[in-house]
């Protein structure tokens, strides 16, 4: 198969249309529909959906996840060889909480390695694995421990969240010392956040659910921000809301925490910079409490390691 007309698939996909995959390729537009044809009549199979943005079909991700690990190990054997500072692309899906608290360290890491980019896909991480799966990306911050074929899965720890709100909006909206979770304003991350709706059940119906007034604010800074001046109540995760809380600027307004595992998973590919990008992921999750399993087999609870994963 020729890997011109694999690098070509890649970037048609990666910058979602054949005219700006031309651009960064430095051919024509024409030359990028050829090399597709051909690869296409050589597989008998349509392999990229003319759609905007333009997406790879079933058989097409099959192609993409073999381009991008072709990818990632031309640049590395071109930067030994060569003795050149190559720039090797690490594709990573991560969860908008994550980069906004524990996940950060990791940034400076790769920033150290010099002989990488790093390519964030933000997702919600019940969704990170579906971007995994397609080869979109080569690791991912993901809530399940079952691994993706031909990937290792380990684990992080759990992200910690609380419903809060200001001390005014919680006083306004508690009624003979119980919260009125009917009518307090709310707020969700996006129209992919069930979190907020796992953490009513119990409390409300959904018939009373879709008749409440809810604020969507699909930035994790912003989302803190929209909750610190009162816009509506919210989970934000414990690492975020720690000096608000001390501040007395929010309030928790249960007891209830909701956890929620993470999990590391990425190709099982003989790569150095992927060695180390997973060793900086979990020195990173240090932050992360750990799950009580993790505690039981590593005793002290400290965290991960490099080489962790579950079956």
């Amino acid at each position: 198969m020729n890997p011109v007309h694999l690098e070509t698939l890649l970037a048609i996909v990666d910058e979602g249309s054949f005219e700006v995959a031309a651009a960064v390729l430095g051919v024509s537009p024409s030359a990028v529909s050829q090399r597709i044809k051909s690869l296409e009549k050589a597989t008998g199979r349509v392999l990229v959906r003319r759609s905007s943005p333009a997406t790879a079909t079933e058989a097409g991700e099959v192609l993409v996840q073999a381009a991008r690990r072709m990818a990632l190990l031309q640049a590395e054997t071109d930067s030994r060889l060569r003795g050149q500072l190559e720039r090797v692309p690490l594709s990573v899906a991560v969860n908008a909480d994550s980069l906004a608290t524990w996940f950060r360290p990791v940034l400076a890491d790769v920033a150290a390695f010099r002989s990488a980019t790093l390519r964030l896909r933000i997702e919600d991480e019940a969704h990170t694995l579906a971007l995994l799966r397609r080869g979109d990306v080569l690791g991912a911050i993901t809530r399940e421990a079952t691994p993706v074929s031909g990937c290792d899965s380990m684990p992080l720890g759990v992200m910690r969240y609380r419903a809060v709100a200001t001390p005014r909006l919680r006083d306004a909206y508690t009624r003979g010392g119980e919260v009125d979770w009917a009518n307090m304003p709310a707020l969700r991350f996006g129209p992919n956040d069930a979190l907020q709706d796992s953490d009513l059940d119990g409390r409300l119906d959904d018939a009373v659910r879709r008749h409440r007034a809810v604020s969507q604010i699909p930035s994790s800074e912003g989302f803190l921000e929209a909750t610190r001046v009162g816009l509506g109540w919210s989970l934000v995760p414990e690492l975020q809301a720690g000096p608000l809380l001390a501040s007395g600027e929010l309030v928790l307004l249960d007891a209830t925490v909701i956890e929620v595992p993470l999990y590391w998973q990425r190709w099982r590919l003989e790569s150095d910079l992927l060695g180390r990008l997973t060793a900086s992921v979990a020195a990173a999750a240090i932050e992360l409490p750990p799950e009580p399993w993790m505690i039981d087999s590593w005793g002290s609870g400290a965290g991960p390691s490099a080489s962790a994963h579950r079956p």
